[in-house]
């Protein structure tokens, strides 16, 4: 009977099953970036809760960075995944969309108290449909090459930086009370529409794709003049930027109509083909190959 149920022993030199295929490395590099930009977005908002303003801008400016460099990273290492894309939307909500609307409501907005709260509201969701937007947009098949060059509607990194703008006047000097609440909400609300509308903003991705050998001593130089004002004087350098990106708005959208109308006239120069042509045509080729089956 005891060879009916013999003991069963494992073979020692059997492989081991894997629970889980192993990821590489270069994968995981650009999510932690990511992961990176949502820690100091959580953080943004504990330092909102304490009333420490600057810091939490800071937070916010330096996960905007972080932003923009783990999808390079990615393009780079040649690591992007979909899991990848769907972290980066979840981050940029809570660094961009959750983190600087609860900061103008520590800020200014609470003085208004529940239409306040709503003004918050209203950035942090468009934000987060602006995202959801943008994620439907990726696969667009049939998006022309020259309007990749443009986003619809301003980015989330550029809308949370522009939205923050009270605050760099507010660390210049420029008064912010009680009364200038409504100021701020009213600002607040423009940009939420900027980030949701169709308004085409210049990109600027092709603005790197070739520089002359001339210009590559003058552009050092100039970045590091601009990160040493940033440093120096990181509010009055931001506030600049900020309103320098609101002025250049409508130069994108002349843009790119221009472009587009330039497109549609070439389009339409462009001869139609000549269907009669094309069937006598193709009857000269099946007469040379002898096929003539089904004329």
């Amino acid at each position: 009977m005891t060879d009916l149920f013999p003991p069963f022993a494992p073979d020692a030199d059997e492989a081991k099953k894997r629970l889980f295929r192993p990821v590489s490395f270069r994968v995981i590099v650009p999510n932690m970036i990511t992961l990176g930009a949502l820690c100091l977005g959580l953080t943004a908002i504990r330092l909102a809760y304490e009333g420490r303003w600057a810091p939490a801008v800071y937070a916010i400016l330096i996960a905007a960075v972080l932003d923009g460099i783990d999808g390079r990273v990615a393009r780079l290492l040649k690591g992007t995944s979909r899991f990848g894309a769907e972290l980066d939307s979840l981050a940029d909500f809570v660094s961009f969309g959750v983190a600087p609307a609860l900061l103008l409501y520590s800020f200014s907005l609470s003085y208004l108290k529940s239409i306040g709260w709503i003004v918050a509201l209203i950035l942090a969701m468009s934000m987060g449909l602006r995202l959801a937007r943008f994620n439907a947009m990726i696969d667009a098949p049939n998006r022309p090459d020259w309007q990749k060059n443009f986003f619809t509607g301003v980015p989330a990194p550029a809308g949370a930086m522009l939205s923050l703008l009270p605050l760099y006047l507010f660390f210049i000097g420029v008064p912010f009370g009680e009364r200038m609440a409504i100021i701020v909400s009213l600002y607040t609300l423009v940009i939420a529409f900027l980030t949701i509308c169709t308004l085409p903003i210049y990109s600027g991705k092709t603005l790197g794709s070739g520089i002359p050998r001339s210009l590559v001593l003058p552009i050092f130089i100039v970045t590091v003049v601009f990160l040493g004002l940033l440093v120096s004087f990181p509010f009055p350098v931001l506030a600049g930027l900020a309103l320098a990106y609101l002025a250049s708005i409508p130069v994108g959208v002349r843009r790119f109509r221009a472009i587009e109308r330039a497109e549609a006239m070439k389009a339409a120069a462009m001869p139609e083909p000549d269907l009669g042509e094309a069937v006598s045509d193709d009857l000269a080729k099946k007469e040379q190959t002898g096929d003539v089956s089904g004329v």
